[in-house]
């Protein structure tokens, strides 16, 4: 039988590995920097191999390190997994559930309501949730899960695609009423775009059943926030691109227009990101309930939108040529 130290300091040395960091690795555990530089000091003399390299400024893993850490963390997450389920059976799953999304409109309306409801259905999890941009270190910030809408590119990651957002290109009537309304997607050559990233120009490809048209857009603005881009557009600014359920508001009130609703944007994934397969009762609990309520959610935001944006940009269209 393995000594219960041996198990702690196996457990013990898979934190500090991920995170590459004694002081973020103590901090997660709850345990003083100098007594866990003190366990891994000595389970390093009981092994008899250097784990670690340590500088001032950095620590890296050895090549014995790597080895031993690729077979030790699955033990280690397995144990916990058990740990987890066997106090899941007991009391339902429990915990400190830390989330990462995206500062995006939809986040605040829509997983917003998701997450209250899977609070109320889960009295002993307390769910706290960061908005950060892209990306998220979820091993240095020790996040159970992060919301994305773009692919992470660490392949270690696991990735669960969990829904899609319908994306659409919109402007205010007073730019349309100005320039005109594009009526195919060659027009959009000749208009001012809004690009949320950095450049003078972008390629977007635009498809109607069959057909698939590739177009170079450009325009003297552009911003890294989708937000600071829809609010250029509402301003007068330019056609820009956006998720319809993040502009919903504003085609209801009218002050955006939908430009060639038949025309299709590729549309922005909605991913679940997480370090391991093998996660806690807390984690995989959510993961369920979201994953079920978030995609229908978002589809059917989507359909709204495209009715009410359909009815909101007849009525603006209507108002922007009265006389």
């Amino acid at each position: 039988m393995p000594h219960p130290q041996l198990l702690r300091d196996m457990a013990l040395f898979v934190e500090v590995a991920r995170r590459k960091s004694f002081s973020q690795a103590a901090a997660a555990l709850g345990m003083p920097i100098s007594s866990l530089s003190r366990r891994i000091t000595m389970f390093e003399s009981m092994v008899g191999l250097r784990l670690l390299d340590r500088t001032t400024r950095k620590l890296a893993l050895t090549s014995y390190g790597e080895a031993y850490l690729t077979q030790v963390s699955r033990l280690v997450d397995e144990a916990q997994r058990t740990f987890d389920d066997m106090m899941a059976v007991a009391k339902g799953p429990s915990g400190f559930l830390k989330l990462a999304a995206p500062p995006d409109f939809w986040v605040l309306r829509h997983l917003s309501g998701v997450i209250t409801e899977f609070s109320a259905l889960h009295e002993h999890i307390h769910v706290h949730v960061d908005l950060k941009p892209a990306p998220i270190d979820l091993v240095g910030d020790n996040y159970d899960l992060a919301v994305a809408i773009e692919e992470p590119r660490e392949t270690s990651l696991i990735v669960r695609k969990v829904a899609e957002v319908e994306n659409g290109i919109f402007g205010s009537p007073a730019y349309l009423a100005e320039r005109g309304t594009p009526v195919s997607p060659i027009d959009l050559e000749d208009h001012q775009v809004i690009l949320p990233m950095q450049g003078t120009s972008a390629t977007w490809t635009l498809k109607r059943g069959e057909e698939s048209v590739a177009i170079t857009v450009g325009g003297p603005l552009s911003c890294n926030s989708l937000s600071l881009a829809r609010r250029f557009a509402v301003a007068g600014q330019g056609l820009t691109r956006a998720n319809v359920i993040n502009v919903d508001n504003d085609l209801s009130t009218g002050r955006l227009q939908r430009v060639l609703p038949d025309w299709n944007l590729p549309s922005t994934p909605v991913y679940f990101v997480t370090t391991s397969r093998l996660l806690p009762a807390k984690a995989r609990s959510f993961i369920d309930f979201a994953t079920k309520r978030l995609a229908a959610v978002l589809a059917n935001a989507s359909g709204d939108t495209r009715r009410g944006g359909a009815r909101a940009g007849r009525s603006a269209e209507r108002v922007a040529l009265s006389p």
